[in-house]
């Protein structure tokens, strides 16, 4: 009765219910009776798995973290038993997290033998995918569709076995996790709001038209970081959302309630994105690509009210190309950024990409930055903004002592080296920026292993700073945004927009819009604020506003 009540009271209308976690079995008998009551009581029933060890169940690794032992043919034929038996109970079955090793067993070593890490744990997780999940599945029920659910990691996939290359095409369904929680604390590491957007965005262009839901939780979240989750889900593509786990509606939460009160406004945004999906500045990254220092760097981008949309093949008539370390992994890359440029397009790249990528030298010259680029660890605590220097709780860091040639320099730090932070060159349309988001060693000093592990500066920089790096990604005829850091602006290809204020503080933020126009707020319906072309308006802390002509 209760399971019943919390189902109904929530809206929710499938339950996907867990066959195996921590080695946990549950038993043929149970499963037979909780999908007859559920679906009795007009549920649609989903099965679900999490791989994770317990107990004498599989072999759990040698290693970072408590996953398999993948390798182990215990671990392969103990989690094949479990699709057996239970795959006829289901018409869908979903793999959660988990599908990933982090194993240096002497089994592994020995399995691996001149591959990278990298490249053995993801053609090892490809074939047991189809050995160990799909294959036992569809031998006892034929028509069961599966479906693999990929983490809210993407920079870290192809480390631990996430081959989003062949993974897709392998399953039937695509489903995306964007629990990016509480951005201010360490707990699931200081992960930015809009990469739940990024994640989502990046693996449908691989997924095609197999990407479904997006899969968040409630862990580490207040009420506003669990609705923000939401909102970022459906600005994606997002038309379903997973929540992890009915525990947390038996205990409650406050952003159950929020859920509910504002399910109406998230649906008709759905809408409105399944139409016009968002649009922008388009950042590369393909797929297993390496980020060097510029770990989850199109997050921050997308934190300082750019427009960014990611993709996995190079973006062939984007109007504004982005182009982090992880692009450096296309060795035809220079070429097409030149027709790229040839066509009138604006690019933006990064000095990891520049240093890494094959033929760089060519588009060092023509952004005029001196060649080749020298390393350096440079730590700032202040940066220059109109002869002011602006101090900071946390760093900005860079990796590469940048010297340009005839070039204006827009942007310096206040270290000692009075490095530039970006540069763009006298055509005004490549720029560069020079930053350091997270490498590895970063991971390590802190002993983390998936999600960003500390605070940046870049989010503490002044307006004027964050003004001049969203007008770097600025395209042509598109509305333009003075707002201070970690307000989000996101672009709908019918010309609203939605903007996010993730800051604790209100915040006052002005849009210079391409002509005159009456503008709404979608959510609302409210009339806002206009002084001829410019569009005035005060967001109260952690709100959101949809702007849009329509009535």
């Amino acid at each position: 009765r209760e399971t019943v009540s919390l189902l109904r009271c929530n809206g929710i209308s499938k339950v996907y219910v867990e066959v195996y976690r921590d080695g946990g079995v549950v038993s043929t008998e149970l499963l037979n009776e909780g999908v007859s009551f559920l679906q009795n009581n007009g549920f649609e029933v989903v099965g679900g798995i999490a791989s994770y060890p317990g107990g004498d169940f599989g072999v759990r690794q040698e290693g970072i973290l408590g996953w398999f032992n993948w390798q182990n043919e215990k671990t392969q034929r103990d989690l094949r038993k479990v699709m057996e038996d239970t795959a006829p109970f289901f018409d869908t079955f979903i793999i959660d997290d988990f599908l990933c090793t982090a194993d240096t067993s002497r089994e592994s070593k020995i399995a691996k033998g001149d591959r990278s890490w990298s490249e053995y744990r993801r053609t090892l997780l490809t074939e047991l995918s189809e050995s160990v999940f799909i294959q036992p599945a569809k031998t006892v029920n034929p028509d069961i569709k599966m479906i693999i659910k990929f983490p809210q990691w993407y920079d870290r996939f192809h480390l631990f076995g996430y081959d989003v290359a062949t993974k897709p095409a392998l399953f039937d369904g695509v489903w995306v996790g964007t629990e990016t929680r509480d951005q201010y604390t360490q707990r699931f590491g200081y992960v930015q709001p809009y990469e739940g957007f990024i994640n989502y965005r990046w693996i449908s262009t691989l997924a095609g038209n197999k990407i479904g839901a997006a899969w968040f939780d409630h862990g580490d979240c207040n009420d506003i970081d669990f609705i923000e989750q939401a909102y970022q889900s459906v600005l994606a593509g997002a038309k379903e959302f997973v929540i992890f786990s009915f525990e947390s509606f038996i205990s409650g939460h406050p952003g159950h309630h929020l859920l509910r009160q504002d399910f109406g406004k998230l649906a008709d945004l759905a809408a409105a994105v399944a139409e016009n999906p968002v649009e922008g500045a388009v950042a590369y990254k393909p797929p297993n690509s390496d980020a060097g220092g510029d770990l989850y760097l199109m997050d921050y981008v997308g934190m300082f009210g750019v427009s960014l949309v990611p993709e996995s093949r190079y973006p062939e008539n984007a109007a504004v190309v982005f182009l982090p370390t992880q692009a450096a992994k296309d060795s035809t890359v220079v070429e097409k950024v030149m027709r790229s440029l040839d066509n009138g397009a604006k690019v933006v790249m990064t000095t990891g990409f520049l240093a890494r990528a094959k033929g760089g030298e060519k588009l060092a010259n023509l952004a005029q930055i001196k060649w080749p680029l020298s390393p350096v660890k440079s730590v700032a605590r202040s940066v220059i903004s109109n002869g002011k220097e602006y101090q900071l709780d946390f760093p900005v860091k860079m990796d590469y002592r940048v010297i340009t040639e005839g070039a204006a320099t827009l942007l310096k730090t206040g270290n000692a080296l009075n490095n530039a932070f970006l540069v763009e060159n006298e055509r005004k349309n490549i720029s560069v920026i020079n930053t350091h988001t997270f490498s590895q060693e970063d991971f390590d000093k802190v002993g983390e292993v998936l999600l960003c592990p500390a605070q940046l500066g870049l989010l503490e920089v002044p307006a004027t700073w964050a003004n001049t790096i969203r007008n770097a990604f600025q395209q042509k005829n598109r509305p333009v945004v003075d707002a201070p850091v970690r307000v989000t602006f996101q672009y709908l290809a019918d010309g609203s927009f939605v903007l996010h204020n993730y800051n604790r503080e209100k915040e006052r933020v002005e849009i210079q819009l391409p002509h005159n126009m009456e503008m709404r707020d979608g959510f609302s319906g409210e009339k806002l604020h206009m002084d001829g072309k410019l569009l005035k308006l005060e967001m109260a802390p952690r709100s959101r506003i949809w702007c849009t002509t329509k009535n």
